[in-house]
């Protein structure tokens, strides 16, 4: 069957642009770009930086696409602090990614305009910090640090409707210790306890396997000295995870308060033994490491946004 000049074109269309982005990238084994960015591989490597840049600036005037020289002068960026160039070059490495990769970038993207947050923050200038923080969101909703900082920026700007927006917008999507504690906070501040229990009874609903969140929600019937139910809470925590101090440590303060002096010393024996009495342990899921709280960062593998609560599933 003839096929016209037309379809030829349509058909050739996708092919051509793919070529021609190729040739923007340099990745169709042109020597002379390989040759340099060996080159500046191993500046880099020495310790000489500004070498390096140039010849990574090099490769990118005759390839303005080409990744790993995007990703040389990003990382260069990123050794001197400067994290609003490395953002904008990472915006440049996500727009050329592939589509496997794109993922990765998007979050690399997080990463970035997450740090220029901080820095904002640290400037005490909070509106170009909710610049930040909110680009990072919207590279990657599942970026926690962002969305509880974005709260918190707005918070430090004076505008606490906007936090608690951030905040509530953020747990709905992910139900984590260190957002639901900073809604804790507030509702406690304003003096609706109801509030406080329906966030963790919201939350408990929505990630039914994390225990961590359960055991929020008994500490709050604890504080509030509804201690049937925290002892409830608790009891099913312990037959779940029999090995968490957290809920020995407050089976033990119940016990107590209720005036069962046995019971509590002996939960409270219990929690001694397995440390870090009414602190929530948290993993990092990419290397393993385990820590007493939260953090954006994993002390061991710096890797962003891996720190979950240990019993959540």
């Amino acid at each position: 069957m003839p096929v016209s000049l037309r379809q030829l074109l349509s058909l050739s269309g996708p092919l051509l642009g793919a070529l021609r982005r190729a040739g923007r990238r340099g990745d169709v084994g042109d020597p002379q770009a390989a040759e340099t960015m060996r080159r500046a591989g191993e500046a880099r490597r020495a310790g000489r930086g500004e070498e390096a840049a140039t010849l990574y600036r090099f490769v990118l005037q005759r390839w303005p696409e080409h990744p790993d020289a995007l990703r040389g002068l990003r990382d260069l960026a990123v050794e001197r602090g400067d994290w609003d160039e490395a953002v904008a070059l990472q915006a440049r490495v996500l727009a050329v990614a592939s589509l496997g990769d794109r993922a990765a970038e998007a979050e690399w993207l997080a990463v970035g305009h997450y740090e220029a947050g901080r820095l904002g923050l640290a400037r005490d200038d909070p509106a170009a910090a909710i610049v930040h923080f909110r680009a990072s969101v919207r590279a990657d909703r599942q970026f926690l640090p962002a969305a509880i900082a974005l709260g918190d920026a707005h918070a430090a700007a004076g505008d606490q409707r906007e936090a608690v927006r951030a905040w509530e917008r953020a747990a709905e999507l992910r139900p984590a210790l260190p957002v639901l504690a900073r809604l804790e906070r507030v509702y406690r501040e304003e003096g609706r306890p109801t509030r406080m229990i329906g966030l963790y009874r919201s939350a408990t609903e929505r990630a039914p396997d994390d225990l961590a969140v359960a055991a929020a929600l008994g500490r709050v019937y604890f504080e509030l000295e509804m201690l049937d139910e925290a002892a409830e809470v608790f009891e099913k925590l312990e037959v779940r995870a029999p090995d968490l101090a957290v809920v020995h440590a407050f089976l033990g303060a119940v016990f107590e308060r209720r005036g069962d002096t046995r019971d509590a010393l002996e939960e409270y024996r219990r929690a001694l033994r397995l440390g870090h009495g009414f602190d929530w342990p948290h993993r990092c899921q990419a290397c393993g490491a385990s820590v007493s709280t939260w953090r954006d960062r994993c002390p061991t593998c710096h890797r962003w946004n891996t720190l979950v609560a240990a019993s959540a599933r």
